[in-house]
Formats: C-alpha cells, sequence, structure tokens
C-alpha cells in the first residue's frame, strides 16, 4: 500500500487543531490506559492499520498484558475487562458505528453506571478524535514502518 499524500504537510494547520484537541482530551482526567483501549477498540473497528499499531504498542509500554490486548476484540466473551472498561468499550463501538447502532440506551445506562456527566462528555470527545484520526490514516493510507 503506498500513502496518497502527508496530511501534516498537506493542511499544517488543521493537523495542528486536532493535536491541540487530541492533547485537550489526554487532560481531561480520564485514565490514560483507558483512552488507549478506546482508542484500540476504535482502530480496529475502522480498520486503521496505522492507529492500531500505535494504541496496541502504547497499550504495551503502559504494561498492558499480551491477554487483554488480542482480547479487545471479543471483550464481550472475556473476564478480563473492568465494568468501567466495558462501558467504555461498548460506548466506543456504538458511536464509532453510529449509522448501524444509533448509540442504543443499554450502552448508554451502562455507561452512565460507571461515568460521571462529565466523563461521558469527555469520553464521546476522545471516540471522535480517534474516529478522526482513523479516517485521516485510512482515507491518504498512512503507512506503517517496519
Amino acid at each position: 500500500m503506498e500513502q496518497r499524500l502527508d496530511f501534516y504537510k498537506a493542511s499544517p494547520d488543521a493537523l495542528k487543531a486536532l493535536i491541540a484537541l487530541e492533547v485537550a482530551v489526554g487532560k481531561l482526567g480520564l485514565e490514560p490506559a483507558l483512552l488507549d483501549l478506546v482508542k484500540l477498540r476504535a482502530s480496529q473497528i475502522n480498520g486503521c492499520a496505522f492507529c492500531v499499531d500505535l494504541h496496541a504498542s502504547d497499550l504495551r509500554k503502559k504494561g498492558e498484558t499480551e491477554r487483554r490486548l488480542y482480547a479487545v476484540p471479543v471483550w464481550r466473551e472475556t473476564p478480563f475487562f473492568t465494568p468501567r472498561e466495558r462501558a467504555a468499550l461498548a460506548w466506543t463501538e456504538a458511536l464509532t458505528q453510529v449509522a448501524t447502532h444509533h448509540a442504543p440506551d443499554a450502552d448508554y445506562d451502562a455507561l452512565s453506571a460507571e461515568f460521571s456527566e462529565r466523563e461521558r462528555v469527555d469520553l464521546t470527545l476522545a471516540i471522535g478524535v480517534i474516529n478522526s484520526w482513523n479516517r485521516l490514516s485510512i482515507g491518504f493510507r498512512k503507512t506503517l514502518t517496519v
């Protein structure tokens, strides 16, 4: 696969804004490992190889186990994730596939049981940001380096 264009060079001001939003989301108080799980799951759903590699690597650096990393795509069928992580993963799936799932009440109820109102907004913003990164990386074929 060949990269179509370097989106950082093509529109530096737009990327500065997205990077600033990414930095801001990271400072909102949600657990960094939880945010990386969300980024990994959204990237898996979207099929973004670059972002899957990046966020799996970030999670490993933060001490995440291989067992849990391998189980992220099938998190519903494993006992490896906390109720808070499960709620975040369900919300990630619902919003990443919003055209199909329309943010079901059951997922929102699970989210509400684990996250404050502010955290729900912050997590939703984080999901939106990773989906933006995925679309840039997939659309312009951001390439992996070995």
